[in-house]
């Protein structure tokens, strides 16, 4: 489960398969540096994005490719 205080690193690296939602927001998250030090919930604030919403959305990614999870 991704929560808002995981680093968005983290949350790439373990879930590769939620990369269309982050391009969905307009987040570049891998490519961006601040990836490495952000977690979800500031890198929500700083785009301006909802980040219930987004962490919904990112769940959702997940337990589509992944039902056990």
């Amino acid at each position: 489960m991704i929560t808002k205080d995981m680093s968005i690193t983290d949350i790439v690296f373990d879930f590769p398969e939620v990369m269309p939602v982050f391009q969905k927001y307009g987040m570049g998250c891998v490519g961006c540096m601040a990836a490495r030090f952000e977690d979800l919930n500031q890198g929500a604030e700083v785009h301006g994005i909802d980040a219930d919403q987004l962490v919904a959305d990112l769940n959702a990614a997940v337990d589509i490719d992944n039902p056990n999870v």
